[in-house]
């Protein structure tokens, strides 16, 4: 069975902490999509209150180069592998293989979700011109 975009969101929008998915939040009236790209900007604006509400622990060896293994065993999902990268200062996946690893509070991710990304009115978007 062919997956949709529909059919993704649906099951996406039960996630309230994945940044790159937000379902149906940014549907609107027409059934045209707005995705804002909110993840990068999101996390580089709100990048000092991550770092103060995170932790700082040993790196295992067994999360080099899987920042994706580490996001799940510390949260439940893969979905904020990307995030870790970035407040380790990571620029790439070869790089995730250090020391200590800053690890955000949950909390102050939900926080951050929550506080920027609003809802939009469903009447704002009505066509897209490609």
């Amino acid at each position: 069975m062919s997956e949709t975009i529909d059919k993704e969101s649906k099951q996406r929008r039960r996630l309230s902490i994945d940044i790159d998915w937000m379902g149906d939040r940014y549907k609107t009236t027409s059934d045209i999509y707005t995705f804002p790209s909110p993840s990068i900007w999101t996390i580089e604006k709100n990048l000092y209150y991550l770092l103060k509400n995170s932790k700082q622990i040993d790196f295992d060896r067994k999360y080099v180069m899987r920042p994706d293994y580490l996001s799940f065993d510390e949260y439940g999902t893969i979905a904020l592998a990307n995030l870790l990268m970035y407040v380790n200062t990571v620029q790439n996946i070869e790089e995730f293989d250090l020391d200590t690893v800053i690890i955000p509070g949950f909390h102050a991710i939900v926080h951050i979700c929550f506080d920027k990304f609003p809802q939009r009115e469903t009447d704002e978007l009505t066509e897209v011109s490609w």
